[in-house]
């Protein structure tokens, strides 16, 4: 009997205890719990697998296949469940918005609003479900191809009923990772597969210091070289602080009113233009991109002469791979500000408002004008990206810098802190607005 009593206490008290939670709290200690789950779910190995033998695959590797590790938590190098991560996902998400912009179909249906955009989120899981399945099979084939690693085998009993299952096993971690990604995103703050690769790479970045901190114990990096890495990154997360928040404010008027006291008032406003508008995912879409044929390479090997020179190209470190990297930046930087900003849908709203930019007729004019601006201010974060990006690509291969955490990391980290808690701040504003409602009606309540 005291053991139910006990029970209910417990019960009651956490019952008062989220019930005495706000929103935003709650939303804040939904994010963290499934955060603390989704690394879990890195530390669980897929079955039939020698972790150790996979491991020693991975050390020393700071190219692409490290970057892809990193972006995973180290899932990958672990062969964990969640090996292949939310990148199925990412690379559907490319393709269907790819489609969306050629396709007149899906381009009709993303404008149906709420039900279209539905309906994409429910082929993008369809397409992220057969990318796993390919990208599973690559994975689990080249595991049985390894060689031994000190006489271990990757796979401990190599065979169809291992194929199957670990193709199920990796299949079911996407779908996980997915779906976890989609709870954040609905019932959490943030953008849930940023906040997901955001924690895979926050849980990888202690042991690249651990890694800089040792080799310049022994000698093998000057005190003065950690000295610059660290200057170096503290400017990059400078930089990116600065232009993230960087932004285009083009003047809106409204219709004059006359006030009863004769007074003319002019109503004016801003419309906000961001400098890269597109944020962290244009840099996560190329990667994704750059990290497909490494991995290929890393798990599928091929003696073909033909495909290990197109394996080459996209070589981490080599030209050919650092202009690919920046066309790709440049590319999804102003696909994604295209689908995010529609300067037809502005200059619509704007026109029905009554507003107008002062010196732009409304209608074709003030579209002509708004993709001039959104064309040159998305140019800057352009160049702002590859410098970010691209540069530390190039002071750790050519110059010998050893940055412990790559560029595109770094964006991702600050992005989705900024993001996360300007959410915070919208949520805040949002409540105290509330509450000023309230009051008022209270107050008009009172009086009547």
């Amino acid at each position: 009997m005291p053991d139910v009593n006990e029970k209910f206490v417990h019960m009651k008290f956490l019952k008062n205890f989220f019930g005495n939670l706000s929103d935003l709290q709650k939303r804040i200690l939904f994010t963290l719990g499934a955060l603390i789950v989704y690394r879990i779910g890195a530390f669980i190995p897929l079955p039939g697998v020698n972790a150790s033998a996979v491991l020693h695959l991975f050390q020393g590797d700071s190219g692409m296949m490290g970057m892809f590790d990193m972006f995973s938590g180290g899932s990958l190098s672990r062969m964990s469940v969640l090996a292949l991560n939310i990148f199925p996902y990412i690379s559907a998400s490319i393709v269907l918005q790819l489609l969306s912009a050629t396709s007149k179909s899906l381009g009709e249906l993303r404008k149906e609003g709420e039900s279209g955009r539905v309906k994409i989120n429910q082929y993008t899981r369809y397409l992220a479900v057969l990318l796993a399945v390919v990208q599973g099979w690559a994975v689990v084939r080249g595991l049985e191809m390894m060689a031994p690693v000190n006489g271990v085998p990757a796979v401990v009993n190599p065979g169809f009923a291992f194929e199957l299952s670990a193709i199920i096993a990796l299949v079911g971690g996407t779908v996980f990772v997915m779906w976890l990604a989609e709870q954040i995103t609905a019932r959490g703050i943030g953008q849930g597969a940023s906040l997901l690769i955001f924690a895979g790479i926050i849980a990888e970045v202690p042991g690249g210091i651990a890694q800089l901190v040792s080799l310049g114990s022994v000698g093998q990096i000057s005190p003065a070289m950690i000295a610059l890495v660290v200057a170096f990154v503290v400017g990059i997360v400078a930089l990116i602080a600065f232009f993230e928040q960087a932004q285009r404010r083009i003047q809106i008027l409204y219709p004059r009113q006359v006030m009863s006291n004769g007074v003319v008032n002019t109503n004016a406003s801003y419309l906000p233009i961001k400098i890269n508008m597109s944020g962290v995912m244009g840099p996560v879409f190329a990667s994704s991109i750059m990290m497909l044929p490494a991995f290929i390479q890393r798990f599928v090997q091929s003696e073909n002469l033909t495909v290990q020179t197109i394996m080459g190209f996209f070589t981490y470190g080599t030209w050919s791979y650092i202009i690919m990297f920046t066309v790709l930046i440049a590319f999804f930087a102003y696909f994604q500000t295209a689908v995010i900003f529609n300067s037809e849908e502005t200059s619509n709203n704007l026109k029905n408002a009554g507003g107008y930019i002062p010196g732009v007729r409304p209608g074709e004019q003030t579209i002509t004008y708004l993709d001039n601006v959104v064309s040159r201010t998305t140019a800057i974060g352009v160049a702002y990206l590859i410098v970010v990006c691209v540069l530390p690509i190039i002071l750790n291969t050519h110059v010998g810098m050893p940055l412990a955490i790559g560029g595109t990391s770094v964006l991702i980290v600050a992005g989705v802190v900024l993001d996360t808690v300007n959410q915070v701040q919208s949520y805040l504003v949002a409540k105290q607005y509330s509450g000023v409602v309230k009051k008022t009606q209270k107050k008009g309540r009172f009086r009547g």
